[in-house]
This record gives C-alpha cells, structure tokens and sequence, in this order.
C-alpha cells in the first residue's frame, strides 16, 4: 500500500498538503518515518482518556518485613546461587534529562555530591557492586537511554571509566519513540519534515531491547531473570540476592520491591489484585473506605507501595511479548513546528503522547510477589531539586546508610 492511501486512510490530510511543499529528498526522508508510524496506536487519540473499567481490586499476598527476616538465609542462598551462575541481569531505566533538577544533562548524570563529585549514575554502579563483590560475579547491565540523552550518557560513561564496572559487561539501548498527534489526529513535526517523536514509557523497556538484539544475547549468556530498576532512586538495591531468591523459591513470573504506606493517602502506586491478577493501581484509583481498611492487627490492607523496582522471569516476558501492552493517551504540552514553519512552544497542553507503562506488565506476568524493603534504606527517590523527593532528601538518605557526600 503506498503512503498517500495510508495517510488518506488515517485521515492525515493536512500531512498530505504539507508532504507537496516538501522537497524530492525531504518526501523521502518523511516517507521513511512514515513507514515505521504504528498507526494503530495512532488511532487511539479518538479515545484518549483510559476507558477500561477497572475490575474487582483486592489486597495481595505479599512479604513483609518479619517474613523476610525469617527466612532470610534461604533466600540468599538461592539468590546468591543464581547471580553466581550468570542467571541475573539488571536493566536500568536512564532515558530522562536532568531538566527538573535544572540539568541540560541525563538525569543520571546530576552530581549529587557536596564535598565531592557524586553522580546519581555512579551511586548506583556502586550499589550494584557490592552484589558483585559479595556473590564473587559480574552482573551484566543493560542501559535503557533515549534518542534525547543516548550520545551524552555513553560519553559520561567513556569520560569515567564505567565508574570501575566491566565495560565488557554494560550495554546500551534507545528506547523506542512513538509519533505525538494534536487534539485532532494530526501528526505533529519536530522540524519541516522531521515527526514530533517521544519516548513511548517505561513500558517499552522489553520491545526496545529486544529490539537492539540483546535479548537473545542475555538468553545466550543464560540470563533468567531481569531486574529493571529506575534511575532516579539512588538507594535502590540492585540484583539483589535475597530478592532474587524469594522470587525464585515462591515460583512467581515477577516480584515487586515495595515500601509500605506511610499513610492511608500517601502518593504511590499500590500492588494488589485486580480479578485475581496482579495489579498496581494509582493511589486515587483506590476508595476512601479500601485506602484505610485495616488487618486485625491494625495495618492497611492495602499498603505495599511500588518503588520501580521489579524482577521478571525471562521465559514468561517471551511468552507475553506477543501480546499488546496498553497504551496510555496521555495530554502533553509538545513543542512542534507549525505548517508554516514557525516553532510553537504551548503553555497549555496542545496534544497527545502514546506511553506504555511497565506496572501494566505485571499483570500481564500473572503472578507477582511483593517484596517489603525499608523504606529509609531503600528508597531516596530524586524526582526535584528541592522540597519532596529530592537532591536534599536524597542527600539526607544516603548519609544515613554511610555513603560519603
């Protein structure tokens, strides 16, 4: 089918009339990107607000602290067993800029130190290390950038010597961009024939490295078992081996780190089940009764908070693969260039970005075991400058578990 029937068919006339002012190289350069436009997703800007009813939500099953502690040995022993054999790989979540933290760098490239340089991408090399070193083994990580930061952060991680970690044993992949569209459908340009494209979520994390064939190089490594983590918390405990050994020895396709709520309304993701499956829901999805029911012995029902730190088996993510992960419509301020060439910076939202989540993947996985961590240990997650979730808190934490600022 050639393009003009397909731009006709999507109803993207007005890419047609601005396709004619384009020049013989620049048709073909668009017709390019055009060709690899999932136009199906596309069509989801007729129904751009999540419509799907939610199912029946009920608590989960998770470990809690004093679960953990219990059989701690047993956990670590079967973890341990499998980083040593090359069965755990980490994937890190690195295609965000520093620009809340008033950075024109990748976000894990922000220096985060006071009497000495200390960048969010070194703290946590470090964390990964001391599984390394403790379990005598190399975990191979995989390094999720974006179109936006990829250069940068393979540069920064050049310019420091992979931070001590085996260069042999990092790998980088972009994640994967989905066209944005107007209120209307219409695709939105970035330049005069160059699409308005944005990364497609943290969803895509699987499709994009499959995509860049590493994968299959895991699989041939004898990776089982994927720990993907965000960049952004950096006391996230990496591989960890009584994690990994939990999963493994409760026979679940995934597993959760998760904190428990500090109150009834905190702001986080919350695991449960939705119609039997895992699910994790928005803090406001859940009812004013549901968020403050408690057990017999006083503590919410629904209360393990997800921190973006999850295991998932290998063999299940291949089975899963083919189906599709949903895709979230989501209003965004886009910056574009108008059929006139004129660069439109909006102050309001103009138009819709596509955007796969990874929390949408857990129930896909069907089964997921969440895993308690101390909240304080584990979780300094870095999201502004100042006030909550940031540089200054994250600093606070840290001191706290002995790292050297």
């Amino acid at each position: 089918m050639d393009i003009q029937t397909i731009l006709i068919r999507n109803g993207q006339n007005k890419l047609l009339e601005r396709m004619k002012k384009l020049n013989e190289n620049e048709r073909k350069e668009l017709t390019a990107q055009l060709e690899s436009v999932d136009w199906e997703t596309i069509q989801l800007w007729k129904k751009p607000f999540d419509e799907i009813q939610k199912g029946e939500i009920k608590p989960i099953e998770g470990l809690k602290l004093r679960d953990i502690a219990a059989k701690k040995e047993e956990f670590l022993r079967a973890g341990v067993s499998a980083v040593k054999a090359g069965k755990v790989a980490a994937v890190l979540l690195a295609g965000g800029m520093g620009t809340r933290l008033g950075s024109d760098m990748p976000k894990g490239a922000y220096n985060i130190g006071v009497t000495k340089p200390l960048y969010i991408f070194e703290q946590l090399i470090r964390n990964l290390q001391v599984v390394c070193n403790d379990c005598d083994a190399v975990v191979p990580l995989y390094i999720m950038t974006s179109e936006q930061n990829d250069k940068t952060t393979r540069t920064f991680f050049n310019e420091h010597n992979y931070f001590g970690y085996p260069k042999d044993s990092v790998r980088f992949f972009m994640q994967e961009t989905a066209a944005c569209v107007d209120f209307e459908g219409n695709l939105l340009f970035e330049s005069g024939n160059r699409l308005a494209l944005s990364p497609n979520g943290n969803g895509g994390w699987y499709s994009s490295m499959e995509r860049a064939g590493l994968v299959d190089e895991a699989k041939k490594k004898g990776v089982e078992w994927f720990n993907v983590f965000a960049v952004d918390n950096v006391l996230q405990h990496i591989a960890d081996p009584a994690f990994v050994g939990a999963a493994i020895l409760n026979g679940t396709a995934s597993a959760a780190k998760v904190v428990c709520k500090a109150n009834p309304h905190e702001k986080v993701g919350v695991l449960c089940l939705e119609d039997g499956l895992p699910s994790v829901i928005e803090y406001y999805e859940l009812s004013e009764e549901m968020a403050n029911l408690r057990a017999k012995n006083g503590e919410l029902l629904y209360t393990y908070g997800v921190i973006l730190n999850y295991l998932f088996r290998l063999d299940k993510l291949e089975q899963i693969a083919k189906q599709k992960i949903p895709v979230h419509v989501v209003k965004k301020k886009i910056t574009h260039v108008d059929e006139n060439g004129n660069v439109v910076k909006p102050e309001t939202e103009n138009g819709y970005k596509f955007e796969t989540l990874i929390l949408d993947m857990i129930r896909l996985m069907g089964s997921c075991l969440p895993y308690e961590v101390v909240r304080e240990k584990e979780f300094a997650p870095i999201k502004n400058q100042t006030g909550v979730d940031s540089v200054d808190t994250a600093r606070v934490l840290l001191q706290k578990n002995g790292v050297e600022l």
